[in-house]
């Protein structure tokens, strides 16, 4: 493969700069390299405050991981309706809620094992 190999330390990196900068909130990231059967490395899970913002953080996140990295997600979902989107970059899923609907499927609590990273954010 020619293609340099980018560092999962380097996406997750580019992908907190395309969520802060458009304003997504509580963005957690948890670790599940140490889970059996684990379908990625990491997650990094953030809310926004309407569909609106959600599809923002979502385009924010692909612009700053392409442009920086000339990283493209593998697979989007959830675009239509923007109340939960996940951006799959193999090793590192980002799943992008409306507030309620977080709370609702409580991934935190769900992968409770997982180590977990949240990051402040200045806004």
């Amino acid at each position: 493969m020619s293609k340099k190999e980018v560092s999962t330390d380097q996406l997750l990196t580019n992908i907190i700069r395309g969520i802060e900068d458009v304003k997504g909130q509580n963005i957690e990231i948890l670790d599940l390299r140490e889970i059996e059967n684990t379908v990625c490395d990491y997650f990094v899970i953030c809310d926004g405050t309407s569909n609106t913002q959600v599809n923002a953080i979502v385009n924010s996140v692909q612009k700053v991981t392409s442009k920086a990295l000339k990283e493209k997600p593998w697979h989007v979902e959830g675009s239509d309706n923007a109340e939960w989107i996940l951006i799959d970059y193999v090793h590192v899923v980002v799943h992008v809620f409306q507030k309620h609907i977080r709370e609702f499927y409580d991934i935190e609590g769900l992968w409770g094992d997982a180590k977990s990273v949240k990051i402040e954010t200045t806004h």
